[in-house]
């Protein structure tokens, strides 16, 4: 049985907790086929290479490769080379390439499905950075995915948010885009939540509404080379008033931490599939609720998605962008890698008392694969925090 551990609150009290019993998730071998849903997965830093930490850090790639094993196991899609990959915070484009021809490659190897992040990364804001150069960069990054044989999903570009005037600099440099790429692309909408250099994306800072006009205007004219859109602004009702006017065809992936079990779940006039972060931490629960979806049950599909909410929310507070920290807090825990290090040392972007509480949720969500487990990976962290039993 699992032993007790001394959590912390906030002010430095200490209390005990002992997790219960993992829940046994049951996923079938056959596929789910209700909705399409991709994992955004996580890169595993080499703790042993020895280089700098902050801007060299190195991925293991066994480890790497072997979670995107797991996640095609269950049926999932894996998102390469996205946020919580790091991307652009940790993650640079050159490193990007290495993972996304690896990625591609095992894919093949077992049938599972991929897409990539293209975006501009490789290009830094600046005052001197043109449309042009936007328009390149772009063109650079989805030359190369579509080149390895992958499916594109066409990242938010920091450098189009510094340079672009208003809407028409957005509708030109995705109408060239999305005018060159081979086969449809996924879209990825990304709030300033998640990345603070992307206020006013669109064009518009403070208006959602007009922005989500101009996104549906690209969207509109470019219809055949879009296979869908992800959007990440933590607001279901936004994403329901866009997912009822996308071109018929033109699929909604919910990037909604928050609110994904009744967007994927849907109402009488659609529904969302899925491309979230959260689905790399709650890996077989996020399974086998859909293929509960997949039987008509809801009420498994509910009992299922529901504790894991609590998790998604705290992993994902506020500063949004730190979730990383805690998706890979998660396949640590659980035994799926070795340690608790991450490129550019953002292992240390939670607190302890954070960590704690993931913890505790994790477990009432059945989501410790292991409890005693865990808990023999818990006290090392806690050591470190000065808490000692």
């Amino acid at each position: 049985m699992a032993k007790t551990l001394l959590l912390p609150r906030a002010g430095g009290e200490l209390y005990e907790y002992t997790p219960g019993k993992a829940a046994s998730f049951s996923v079938p071998a056959k596929p789910f086929t209700g909705r399409i849903a991709f994992s955004a997965a996580h890169v595993v830093c080499d703790p042993f290479a020895d280089a700098d930490p902050l801007h060299q850090a190195q991925i293991d790639w066994n480890s790497t490769l072997s979670y995107r094993h797991h996640l095609w196991s269950l049926g999932l899609a894996v998102a390469e080379a996205m946020d919580t990959a790091q991307r652009g915070m940790g993650l640079d484009w050159n490193r990007s390439k290495e993972l996304i021809r690896r990625s591609i490659a095992e894919a093949r190897s077992v049938g599972g499905r991929i897409a990539c992040g293209a975006g501009t990364d490789h290009l830094a804001p600046g005052p001197h950075v043109t449309l042009e150069a936007v328009e390149a960069a772009y063109e650079e990054q989805v030359g190369f995915v579509e080149g390895e044989g992958g499916q594109v999903i066409l990242m938010a570009s920091r450098a189009l948010a510094a340079c672009a005037k208003g809407p028409e600099d957005y509708e030109r440099v995705y109408g060239r885009i999305l005018g060159q790429v081979k086969q449809p692309v996924i879209l990825h909408w990304l709030g300033d939540m998640f990345d603070p250099a992307l206020a006013g994306y669109w064009g518009y800072k403070d208006d959602l509404d007009a922005a989500m006009d101009v996104c549906l205007r690209v969207i509109r004219a470019n219809a055949d080379k879009v296979d869908g859109i992800k959007i990440s602004l933590l607001d279901a009702g936004k994403e329901i008033r866009m997912r009822r006017l996308l071109p018929e065809g033109v699929k909604m992936y919910t990037g909604d931490d928050f609110n994904y079990p009744e967007l994927i779940r849907g109402d009488e006039q659609g529904y969302s599939h899925a491309l979230l972060g959260i689905f790399d931490a709650i890996a077989p629960a996020a399974a086998q609720a859909l293929h509960a979806l997949d039987a008509g049950d809801m009420d498994s599909y509910e009992a299922i998605m529901e504790p894991t909410v609590a998790l998604s929310r705290h992993i994902f507070q506020k500063p949004t962008y730190a979730y990383k920290t805690g998706i890979v807090f998660m396949a640590y825990l659980n035994g799926r890698q070795s340690h608790f290090r991450m490129i550019g040392g953002a292992e240390g972007s939670r607190s302890i008392v954070h960590l704690a509480e993931l913890f505790v949720l994790a477990d009432r969500a059945g989501l410790l694969a292991d409890p005693e487990l865990a808990v023999q990976r818990m006290k090392p962290v806690l050591a470190l925090a000065g808490i000692k039993g």
